[in-house]
């Protein structure tokens, strides 16, 4: 699995719309009316890279097996969630088990598509999901503080380590503010606590979708409330990602060449789903490798900055515990010789040791012994 990331957004913003688009099914169901989303709906989609399929082309691969990323559609928050409005902590909680959070903010005007707050802010509808989502930290942070001073109290030095770090986390929250907002400026040990311990919600990396309706396409320039989460994000250093979720739906029942005339037809370059993943992957820092062979293709994700026997582990244990030594070749000069076996007769794989970190489209072959 890549990575899995969280859909959320108020209701009627186009979230499930755009999860069925994404996911090519109509697992999520899609209705005018709040609240039509309770469990999590989980889809899981194949990573789109051209890569993959080229390698796979040229080394005659009898099989092809891609990464994936899972989308989970978490129910329409509202004011009051934290409390437990509009079944509110249950779907809070879910939010606690993605890597990242993809708002799913509205801006579209349409009458006919009611908004529970009445009119179209996706900057106004950002601060309410954040704002629950702080008062879900802030519960979490009170409770553990409560527990912390009585143990501090009898001299336990772990205790009292902990008491300052959930001091400096609850001013952060009560000032309003999402934890991630302030990730470089807190302390190492505090934000490792935040997310390790205590599973913060406003820890988690965020990306902005600002669904646009089909006149706005491609990008929404000319759109108001798209140029207002751009505003938003920018402050942040969060991605957006401008879309249309019902023509995201439409290109989704197309066959290749009806949804390459749509695209055109459109001016966009290729799907939304695209643009979705390679933002997420930007944002919690991950990277593709590849493995080739006559019997298999496949794409690997890690995070940038994996060592070459952490890297062989997520193929199998055994090759991490086991590691001598990488084959490596890059994509780019694997395609300029053709094969891996004229890559070796042009000297340009190279062998690599343990201390190699991994690079976005590296082709690897490892050795090991066990």
């Amino acid at each position: 699995m890549g990575f899995n990331l969280g859909i959320v957004g108020l209701p009627n913003v186009g979230k499930s719309t755009l999860f069925n688009a994404l996911t090519q099914t109509s697992k999520a169901q899609a209705a005018n009316y709040p609240f039509c989303t309770i469990e999590p709906n989980v889809g899981v989609v194949e990573v789109p890279d051209e890569r993959l399929y080229r390698i796979a082309e040229l080394e005659k691969s009898k099989k092809i097996t891609p990464t994936f990323i899972e989308f989970v559609d978490i129910a329409g928050l509202v004011k009051g969630a934290s409390k437990g409005e509009g079944l509110g902590n249950q779907f809070l909680s879910h939010i606690r088990e993605v890597d990242a959070i993809a708002m799913v903010l509205r801006c579209f005007e349409n009458p006919d598509v009611v908004h529970v707050e009445g009119s179209v802010d996706p900057v106004r509808d950002a601060d309410i999901i954040d704002i629950e989502l702080i008062a879900k930290d802030l519960e979490t942070v009170n409770k553990r503080l409560e527990k912390a001073e009585k143990t501090a109290k009898g001299g336990d030095k772990k205790a009292k380590e902990e008491l300052e770090h959930l001091k400096i986390i609850k001013e952060i929250l009560e000032n309003l503010e999402p934890l991630r907002r302030h990730k470089d400026e807190l302390p190492k040990e505090a934000w490792e606590f935040a997310t390790k311990e205590l599973f913060l919600l406003t820890t988690k990396p965020v990306m902005y979708i600002a669904n646009i309706g089909e006149e706005d396409l491609p990008e929404g320039e000319n759109n108001p409330h798209v140029r207002r989460v751009k505003e938003r994000a920018e402050k942040e250093g969060a991605p957006v990602v401008v879309v249309c979720a019902e023509i995201e739906a439409q290109l989704a029942g197309l066959e290749d060449e009806e949804r390459k005339e749509l695209l055109e037809a459109y001016g966009l370059s290729e799907p939304g789903l695209n643009k979705v993943i390679r933002e997420g992957y930007r944002l919690l820092n991950l990277i593709t490798f590849f493995t080739a062979g006559e019997k298999e293709t496949r794409a690997w994700t890690v995070v940038k900055g994996t060592k070459a026997p952490q890297a062989a582990g997520k193929i199998h244990s055994d090759m991490e515990r086991g590691f001598i030594a990488a084959e490596v070749i890059n994509y780019e000069d694997y395609v300029r010789a053709g094969s891996m076996t004229k890559a070796k007769e042009m000297g340009l794989v190279r062998l690599e040791g343990k201390d190699y970190e991994i690079q976005d489209g590296d082709i690897v072959y490892f050795r090991f012994n066990v």
